[in-house]
């Protein structure tokens, strides 16, 4: 019997917990046992091994956050400890190894697949930047959780015609903040892709008072700066009646959407199959529509998948 390990690293996000049920009903079909790794690549280092119930992670579909829970762990860009980890699963008689994380956790991923083991990744982070893939499991459910936030901070702006800066993570990616700016109808979504004009802000801030519009919604991506440090250059700009909200870890909770559900299944089965296909230092991404398998070097490399903004269709609400 063949042994297939998880791991779930990084900012936890909405939908690990799917993909995790998903990989254990799909290696049922095919008698490969599940090792869970608590604690993430930490977990590897520590031997922090575990068994996965079905019956407990089969009812896990619906819950945010991961069973599996998570670590920061920057000592594992260290090759040392990565050979350790190496030499931790080796001795567990452990075949494989599936990642479910963001950037940081890829990285790892390919780390460990660069010195000969067989690995897999599965993007999961609500920052939504792995550069090879359009989608990563976990961000449509935090975009409608802060849409859901900014309705509700509308009503109240508009209720004291005030301007509330809002902001959501994001340290290299603006997606977050770009496609929830658009669908809960900011005035202005800083992202960090983009140079910042605070003159240019504060002027269309000026322009919408002096059309008599009693809100301002601005989405503000913690990569640019934070809330605080926006709010008060923006006063300095001669703006008044301005709030600030830090959503923070908000988003990254909750039970998943129906579209990451459906991708965290996709994603956990079709990793299995990589796994039987012997598919490893592979990522699964999705490009034009489409769950398929890239070289976690490719998925990773941001100027191969880069896309210039001047030619996104929703760069056009970025600033109105």
């Amino acid at each position: 019997m063949k042994r297939l390990a998880i791991l779930t690293s990084g900012g936890d996000a909405p939908g690990m917990n799917a993909t995790i049920r998903a990989i254990l009903n799909k290696s049922a079909h095919h008698d490969i046992e599940i090792v869970g790794v608590n604690y993430g690549f930490l977990g590897l280092v520590c031997k922090n091994f575990t068994s996965l119930d079905s019956e407990r992670v089969n009812s896990s579909i619906a819950m945010g956050g991961t069973l599996l829970y998570s670590s920061r762990y920057p000592e594992f860009a260290d090759e040392e400890v990565q050979l350790k980890a190496i030499e931790n699963l080796k001795e567990a008689k452990i075949d494989g190894l599936i990642v479910i994380g963001g950037c940081g956790s890829q990285n790892g991923a390919l780390a460990l697949a660069n010195l000969g083991f067989p690995t897999i990744g599965i993007p999961a982070t609500i920052a939504n930047d792995i550069p090879g893939t359009e989608f990563t499991i976990g961000f449509d459910t935090a975009v409608n959780t802060v849409v859901s936030a900014l309705d509700k901070i509308r009503d109240t702006a508009n209720s004291h015609v005030r301007t509330f800066v809002i902001e959501v993570k994001g340290l290299r990616s603006g997606d977050l903040a770009l496609w929830s700016g658009v669908a809960g109808g900011a005035e202005s979504i800083l992202i960090p892709e983009q140079t910042l004009d605070i003159a240019h802000v504060a002027n269309k801030i000026k322009q919408s008072v002096e059309r008599k519009k009693k809100h301002c919604l601005i989405v503000l991506a913690e990569g640019v700066m934070s809330a605080s440090e926006l709010t008060a250059k923006l006063k300095d700009e001669g703006v008044l009646h301005i709030r600030e909200v830090e959503l923070g870890h908000v988003p990254r909770g909750g039970s998943p959407s129906t579209y990451d559900r459906v991708l965290a299944s996709k994603a956990g089965a079709n990793a299995v199959n990589l796994f039987l296909e012997e598919q490893f230092g592979t990522c699964l991404c999705i490009q034009h529509n489409k769950l398929i398998p890239i070289s976690l070097k490719d998925a990773l490399d941001i100027e191969k998948n880069f896309i210039d903004l001047s030619l996104s269709p929703l760069n056009a609400s970025i600033s109105y």
